[in-house]
């Protein structure tokens, strides 16, 4: 377009010197050639177009000038190949497209196996509710916690160091820890049990091999955060592929499968599973870290910030519910095959045992490779969460390693003493549930602060579903306690 645009100046300034005496020019013939100027793709022949038209004293009304240069501007912007703006929507999606992705890891990682059977083998397929509900409160946190990085160029534990007093600060950061190490505690065991169920590898040798693993897909962030958000992709695929084929071989019943989603059902007995649901699908670590996890993309222009928060949006919306979906399969798989024949399944070691005779040898082995994968990826998630609350919310500046090691090296000790992973596992999950509050209401009370957010303030509607869902996660989590303590 840029050969188009010096004929039309000089065009214009020809026009002007032929016309002699001239009356001076109207402020909106003047202020629209300006405006439009800088549009045009080859820039000195922008400045040249403006200069002249501001120093010249024609109207151009009569000739036209202006509206001529108006015209051949804009047509120029928008007489683009249809197919070339297509790709390069594409592309700029495709470039945004990765940090979800690394969240939603959590969201099917080892605690997510072991609350999903439970609650598949138990309670058949009725608190598929549970997982659709979970989903969507992911959504709305996950977008909140994109957009306080998004905004304001800092982490979620870093504005809560500089908006809330120490006392509080120091509560929250042993809130965090304490989630990051229940994470971790579920993750590590979940890679360490695949190796056991694919090698027949001993637990402790695999809870080494999967910290090493998890330590090495890090240390690829730290040559390049797009390397690890690759890696951790690839494994999220792996995860989806074998539980296709679960669904596959189990044929489920799709009538009831639409009756769970979509019916909620909630008694005493199920409470604790729901709980442990619900932590293992919104979980308070990587709420945390998605806010540091879009800041490799930020760029301060305020209208790079709104492109950036959009197409987080669409980022966060598939990645969610990519998860939903393999997280519902799992509870599927339990249902169909453990729930219907009335086969009680307390461990994952039983489950894996349990599928072969009932499915066959590949239904165990995706099983198997599944839960491999989603340890070593959710690991290396929980570590760099770890690090991302070590340091945020005190203002420590640990080194890198220092902190991954110090929310990982409590999992692997509870593993070593051989508690009963299942039981762990859930476990787990509910104490994740407990830590939710510590997250969501810091990130709420800074999202609707205008001072801190500017134009990205919470509007009213997102700020009352937020505190509505905080609330019931609350009541949830004071139901959970009470049911607990009467046993």
């Amino acid at each position: 377009m840029g050969h188009m645009d010096a004929p039309v100046a000089s065009t214009a300034v020809a026009s002007a010197s032929a016309g002699g005496a001239v009356p001076t020019p109207s402020f909106r013939t003047t202020s629209n050639a300006v405006r439009v100027a800088p549009h045009c793709a080859n820039s000195e022949t922008a400045n040249v177009v403006t200069g002249q038209v501001v120093a010249s004293t024609t109207i151009w009304k009569g000739t036209g000038g202006a509206t001529d240069l108006l015209r051949r501007c804009t047509d120029g912007i928008h007489m683009r190949p249809r197919s070339a703006s297509f790709a390069t929507t594409i592309r700029k999606v495709l470039k945004y497209l990765g940090p979800a992705f690394v969240v939603s890891v959590a969201y099917m990682d080892p605690g997510n196996f072991g609350t999903n059977i439970t609650a598949g083998s138990q309670f058949g397929y009725s608190l598929l509710w549970v997982l659709l509900w979970s989903n969507m409160f992911a959504i709305l946190f996950q977008t909140l916690s994109a957009k306080l990085g998004i905004a304001t160029g800092l982490t979620l534990p870093e504005q809560c160091a500089r908006l809330f007093k120490p006392g509080v600060n120091r509560l929250l950061w042993c809130v965090g820890v304490a989630s990051a190490v229940a994470t971790n505690l579920a993750e590590v065991l979940g890679g360490a049990l695949g190796f056991y169920l694919l090698f027949g590898m001993p637990l402790p040798l695999g809870t080494v091999i999967t910290c090493c693993t998890s330590s090495a897909i890090l240390a690829l962030g730290d040559r390049g955060q797009r390397l690890s958000e690759m890696v951790i992709a690839g494994l999220v695929s792996v995860i989806g592929v074998c539980y296709v084929l679960e669904l596959f071989l189990v044929k489920p019943d799709w009538s009831a499968i639409g009756r769970g989603i979509l019916v909620p059902s909630l008694t005493g007995q199920s409470l604790y599973v729901v709980a442990g649901m619900l932590g293992a699908t919104v979980m308070p670590h990587v709420i945390y870290l998605h806010s540091h996890l879009v800041l490799v993309r930020r760029k301060a222009d305020r209208e790079a910030m709104k492109e950036h928060l959009f197409l987080e949006k669409v980022d966060v919306f598939v990645a969610m519910n990519t998860a939903f979906v393999i997280n519902s399969a799992m509870v599927v798989m339990s249902s169909a095959t453990f729930y219907v024949l009335g086969v009680a399944v307390e461990t994952i070691e039983e489950a894996h045992k349990t599928l072969a005779p009932l499915l066959g040898n590949l239904s165990s082995s995706a099983f198997a490779l599944a839960l491999l994968c989603s340890g070593l990826s959710s690991t290396a998630v929980g570590m760099h969460a770890g690090q991302i609350v070590a340091n945020g919310f005190v203002g420590l500046r640990i080194r890198p390693w220092m902190a991954r090691l110090a929310t990982v090296v409590p999992a692997v000790a509870i593993i070593m003493i051989g508690w009963d992973p299942v039981k762990v596992l859930v476990l787990s999950q509910v104490c994740l549930s407990l830590a939710l509050p510590g997250a969501i209401i810091p990130l709420l009370l800074i999202t609707g602060k205008r001072d801190v957010m500017g134009q990205f303030v919470n509007d009213t509607p997102t700020a009352v579903t937020g505190w509505v869902v905080a609330g019931l996660i609350v009541i949830l989590n004071a139901a959970l306690i009470v049911e607990t303590l009467l046993g």
